[in-house]
């Protein structure tokens, strides 16, 4: 069982993009879903995150204002809109799932997928 990633790209600096994270074979309306990112020589870092209910949600703080996490339960996808690139957003983007939304413990979610590729380029 994974969580596959899509939307990722090149963009120039102020541009948008919009991820998308779907289950291979199991239902995500009963998860939590968090993005993560990593950039080269960087750790691993919480981006956002949405409860199971999707009525709570939480960012970072250098995405604050500039990237939206969603999900469809129709669609069993969690989006990540993101808005307002820059060239220190450029990383691997992951989503996980589990059972509580949050940034800082990645422990917490028992699916990942394997990244997909943001590159903010000037």
């Amino acid at each position: 069982l994974q969580l596959v990633e899509s939307g990722g790209g090149l963009v120039q600096p102020g541009g948008s993009l919009r991820l998308s994270c779907t289950p291979s074979r199991f239902t995500l309306r009963y998860y939590a879903v968090g993005w993560f990112r990593q950039a080269p020589g960087k750790e691993r870092e919480g981006v956002s995150c949405i409860s199971e209910s999707g009525t709570s949600t939480d960012y970072a703080n250098f995405v604050k204002g500039r990237f939206t996490i969603s999900r469809d339960d129709a669609k069993n996808t969690v989006y990540l809109q993101m808005n307002g690139l820059e060239p220190e957003d450029t990383a691997v983007y992951y989503c996980a799932a589990g059972g509580i939304a949050t940034l800082t413990d990645q422990s917490e979610y028992d699916y990942w997928g394997q990244g997909t590729q943001v590159t903010v380029f000037s």
